[in-house]
């Protein structure tokens, strides 16, 4: 009995051996080819696992999660053989949390963004070197547009709207570099709405105020308002200074 289990042992222990010889392998040029397995620092448990020719990622490598049940929390594909890898991230039950396609590890292309354990869509965004390009939008779970947003390399620029889920434009407002600059409507979709002008990123201009359709107050953030003195009643020979003032102490 004892020789039988020494005998599986050490054939154990050469199939472990030869394994490992097979694995995480450099060509004669000391790059990566075969197929190489990652493990994470303090657990030892694996982190990835792919095929290399001669230094270039081949097929689809899987990424897990640092658990028991090695959940797989990534794939990166290279089948496509133009140093591109279509990228797909996963949450711990397997559901698509986002994918999309990666260039020297830069976001490119459209990127699809999926609510939480839900195969709906809940933002579809486009990316060029890595900087958001072109129109960015947002969805509701029922699919219904949510916001609308226009990027030029990462930044803002373009008009933007915010939808109710009922489709009324809660918001629509033009960005420059980053800052509002234009016109810009808010409304409640209850009534009330607001009018006005950005520039620069700041309020400008007139800005008007409705209920229901209807003018009822209209202001210019920029103008200052000016407050009368008031006479104190312990001291009439006294007067106060406007609130905010600043003082002489």
């Amino acid at each position: 009995m004892k020789s039988i289990i020494i005998i599986v042992l050490s054939f154990l222990s050469f199939f472990q051996y030869s394994y490992s010889q097979e694995t995480n392998k450099l060509d004669d040029k000391g790059q990566r080819h075969g197929l190489w397995k990652g493990t994470y620092t303090e657990s030892k448990r694996p982190r990835y696992e792919g095929t290399f020719d001669h230094g270039k990622e081949t097929g689809v490598f899987k990424f897990f999660d640092d658990t028991k049940e090695l959940k797989v929390i990534a794939t990166r594909d290279f089948t496509a053989k133009d140093g591109s890898a279509y990228t797909t991230f996963f949450d711990q039950k397997g559901n698509k949390v986002s994918e999309g396609k990666e260039v020297n590890k830069l976001n490119e292309g459209e990127w699809k963004y999926y609510h939480l354990e839900s195969k709906e869509i809940m933002t579809l965004e486009n990316y060029s070197k890595g900087k958001l390009n072109g129109i960015r939008k947002v969805f509701y779970r029922s699919g219904k547009i949510a916001e609308e947003a226009t990027y030029t390399n990462g930044i803002k620029n373009g008009q933007y709207k915010k939808y109710s889920e009922k489709g009324a434009v809660l918001e629509d407002a033009i960005y420059k570099n980053g800052e509002f600059d234009g016109a810009v409507t808010y409304n409640d979709d209850a009534g009330k709405m607001i009018k006005g002008q950005f520039k620069n990123g700041k309020k400008s201009g007139i800005w008007k105020y409705y209920e229901n359709g209807k003018l009822v107050k209209e202001e210019n953030p920029n103008k200052v308002k000016k407050e009368k003195f008031k006479i104190d009643s312990k001291n009439k020979g006294a007067r106060k200074l406007p609130q905010n003032a600043p003082s002489n102490k």
